[in-house]
C-alpha cells in the first residue's frame, strides 16, 4: 500500500524550435503488492512512449521518482499553468 499518491505533468515548449513536449509519471501498487513507476512522454497531443519500472519497496521508486523529477526541471519542463503564464511574457516585460 501506497504512502500518498505519486503523480507529475509537465511541459517543455519552445515555438522558436517547434518543441512541445510532455512527461508523465506515476507511482502506483500493482496486484502482486509491489510498486510501478510508469513514465510516459513525446509530444503534445500525441500518444507517445512509456516504460514501467517495477520495485520492492515504494522507498526505491520515489527516490528514482524525485531523481527524474529533477533532471526533468533542469532541463526546462515545467507544471502546465506555469509554462502558459511564462510564455505570455515579452522580452520587453521580463
Amino acid at each position: 500500500m501506497l504512502a500518498q499518491p505519486y503523480q507529475l505533468y509537465v511541459e517543455r515548449t519552445d515555438p522558436t524550435k517547434n518543441m512541445a513536449r510532455f512527461y508523465a509519471m506515476s507511482i502506483e501498487a500493482t496486484l502482486f503488492g509491489d510498486v510501478c513507476l510508469t513514465r510516459r512522454w513525446g509530444r503534445i497531443g500525441a500518444r507517445g512512449q512509456a516504460i514501467q519500472h517495477h520495485f520492492k519497496k515504494e522507498e526505491d521508486a520515489v527516490r528514482l521518482f524525485l531523481e527524474l523529477l529533477r533532471n526533468k526541471r533542469g532541463r526546462g519542463y515545467g507544471p502546465q499553468a506555469w509554462r502558459q503564464q511564462h510564455s505570455r511574457r515579452t522580452p520587453a516585460t521580463l
